[in-house]
């Protein structure tokens, strides 16, 4: 019998005595004096991890929810107000090993579902918005509420991971496993919609949602994951009921005309649609590259300008699925039907930056890091992984993420250089994957990204797409380097540095709204309407953003409170359908449809936005940003700009980020 089974035989026998202990160590708490409180947390977080072990010692746990605040059992800790609670931690403080930060999450949780319940009445918090609270955090960690049924998954879990799977199954009885799955459909949705190059976040929710359809939910809801895992793996009649892809092949092979055709477009649509590419697609389409090479069209579903640039380079792309489309490698699909739609072929100097790429010797340095990408068994070359990757951005480049790396800068540089600047991009492509070294020049002195030492990121974690693993080490070292050239000057470093960096097409007119020298903010109002008059259609004299144009925002949490500074580029202003002009932005974080507070919502769909983007109505947008480049040469007069726009903008800037800061 395992240590764990007979803690919980024990616990089983002992509830009453546990129950009397853990209402006594709240009753001290609850009477212990603020500063004195600290000392009596300890017995209660003890007690009740010896509770988790049964469910009637989670129903205890509950039953006394209500009482934790009043007690003081989060008093001084980042637990202490419930609205400031966000649901992508709790996974994290869950599932750590430690101190007692699992052990106080559980007691949060219950804190939370009091609420959600109506035991626990909360001034700050309503019980329809703490419902919405855990319906988001069981979405986010459905491992957890659906843990491995193998019983040496059971007997090798941990005690904190078998106290947070003992909290999820409660919390999956107490609420409605409808409301969970239509959480789950609301963020595919909402994360597929964004079409990033990355899916790995996408992908692991579709298959942990597979468990949800099992359980008593709608049918649409039903529907919908199954669109999502069906998508995901095998959407099409002959990829169905295969075991695996050796059969999926060996159906290709005996099918016939229209068969294949039917799978083809079957495969296009189910990609179009949700932006998700199938192991099984990749198969389709290297085996249709080979033996009917005219239906690879179908399988791309490519528009009219991508037939085009597909009729032209044929030799170039039956290579380019040759050496880089394989089930490992199945979103470069999707990159690769994008990237001709976009017309990149029609450009004569890519073609030969991208041919060089099949054959380009590659450092050990590199090779090490592209490795990551493929498995043990994998037939793909590493330059096929990187011409994968290159597909991907040219095809997406506003899919392109910053992963879990405060690297914005170095995202956001990839995304503008694949949109108007693929030469520029393939040359440092190529330079970095063959030399593992880049150069820029910097107010004519040139920099070498293998001669500089440091940067933003202290280390690169592995949660990028290929091309980002190859160039963001060196364009980091390269933009810090820059920067750090600049700290004296008494002026924001981006004003020199961004035009250096991003190229010429960035303005060299330049605004930042906090004063370097006194880190106040000074002269908001010659801010906003400086921006109005550079950037709104209404005050700018008609000029139309030609690039995309680098600013930087404070990002601030779901109550306006600022967490820091962050980098986007501002692809176009136009009017929605009702008439409104938003900010369409590319967010290099990995996901754009973030609650800033205030009400301040980006909005990644349902307002016109392209692929990729993110949206915010004009004020709003403007009420975020601390910098911005413009274009002296196209602006209208700021004094044409009302003072009631100004007067907007500031106050939602000084009811969030603002607090921050003084204001001159």
């Amino acid at each position: 019998m395992s240590t764990l089974t007979r803690k919980r035989k024990r616990i089983g026998k002992q509830t009453a005595a546990l129950k009397t202990k853990f209402e006594a160590a709240l009753d001290k708490l609850e009477q212990a004096k603020p500063f004195a409180k600290s000392l009596y947390q300890t017995d209660v977080y003890q007690l009740a991890t010896e509770l988790t072990y049964s469910y009637d010692g989670m129903n205890i746990i509950y039953e006394n929810a209500h009482r934790f605040d009043q007690a003081g059992v989060f008093l001084g800790g980042p637990w202490e107000d419930p609205t400031k609670m966000q649901p992508p931690f709790v996974g994290g403080s869950l599932r750590s090993k430690q101190g007692i930060n699992s052990i106080i999450e559980l007691l949060s949780e219950m804190r939370m579902l009091a609420i959600a319940k109506g035991n626990y009445i909360h001034e700050g918090l309503s019980p329809q918005e703490a419902n919405a609270y855990l319906n988001e955090v069981m979405a986010l960690n459905l491992d957890l509420l659906f843990p491995p049924e193998t019983e040496e998954g059971r007997l090798q879990s941990e005690d904190h991971m078998i106290r947070a799977q003992s909290l999820f199954r409660f919390l999956g009885e107490e609420l409605s496993f409808r409301a969970i799955a239509d959480q789950i459909v609301q963020e595919l949705e909402r994360l597929s919609v964004q079409r990033p190059i990355m899916t790995g976040r996408i992908l692991g929710m579709i298959d942990l949602s597979k468990e949800l359809i099992k359980s008593s939910i709608d049918e649409e809801t039903r529907d919908a994951l199954e669109k999502y895992i069906q998508g995901a793996n095998a959407p099409t009649p002959l990829s169905q009921d295969v075991a695996d892809q050796r059969e999926y092949r060996l159906k290709l092979e005996n099918a016939n005309e229209d068969d294949l055709e039917n799978e083809a477009v079957i495969f296009a649509k189910s990609m179009k649609e949700i932006g998700l590419v199938s192991p099984y697609h990749a198969i389709l389409l290297r085996f249709l590259n080979r033996k009917s090479h005219d239906k690879v069209q179908s399988a791309l579903d490519l528009s009219e300008t991508g037939i085009s640039c597909f009729n032209a380079n044929q030799q170039l792309i039956h290579d380019i699925i040759q050496i880089s489309i394989y089930p490992e490698t199945p979103q470069a699909v999707y990159g690769l039907a994008r990237m001709l739609d976009r017309g990149v072929l029609t450009q004569e100097h890519v073609l030969p930056a991208i041919r060089r790429l099949f054959d380009l010797p590659i450092h050990a340095q590199v090779r090490q890091a592209l490795t990551n990408f493929k498995g043990e068994q994998s037939a793909i070359s590493l330059n096929g992984l990187l011409i994968a990757g290159v597909v991907s951005v040219l095809g997406q480049p506003l899919g392109v993420g910053q992963g879990n790396n405060p690297t914005c800068q170095s995202a956001r540089a990839i995304s503008l250089w694949a949109q108007h600047g693929i030469g520029q991009l393939l040359e440092y492509i190529a330079r970095s994957a063959r030399d593992n070294d880049i150069d820029m020049i910097f107010e004519g002195e040139p920099l070498h990204s293998s001669l500089l030492i440091g940067g933003v990121a202290n280390a690169i974690n592995q949660d990028l797409d290929p091309i980002s693993m190859v160039l963001v080490p060196h364009l980091d070292k390269i933009y810090n380097e820059m920067m750090k050239r600049t700290i004296l000057r008494g002026e924001d470093g981006h004003k020199w540095v961004n035009p250096e960096f991003y190229g010429a097409w960035v303005p060299k007119g330049f605004i930042n709204v906090i004063d370097q020298i006194t880190l106040n903010v000074t002269n908001y109002s010659a801010f906003v309407k400086l921006f109005y008059a550079t950037h709104h259609p209404d005050y700018n004299e008609g000029y139309e953003l030609i690039y995309p144009n680098p600013v930087g925002i404070f990002i601030t949490n779901v109550h306006g409170e600022l967490l820091g500074l962050h980098a986007v580029s501002i692809q176009r202003i136009k009017k929605d359908q009702y008439g409104n002009y938003r900010v369409y932005f590319y967010n290099p974080n990995n996901d754009s449809g973030q609650n800033w507070g205030q009400g301040i919502i980006a909005s990644v769909s349902g307002f016109g936005e392209l692929e990729g983007e993110a949206s915010l109505p004009f004020h709003e947008f403007v009420s975020r940003m601390y910098a911005y480049h413009y274009n002296p040469f196209e602006q209208g007069d700021t004094y044409m700009v009302e003072d009631s726009l100004v007067e907007q903008a500031e106050l939602l800037s000084r009811d969030s980020w603002g607090k921050s800061y003084v204001w001159a």
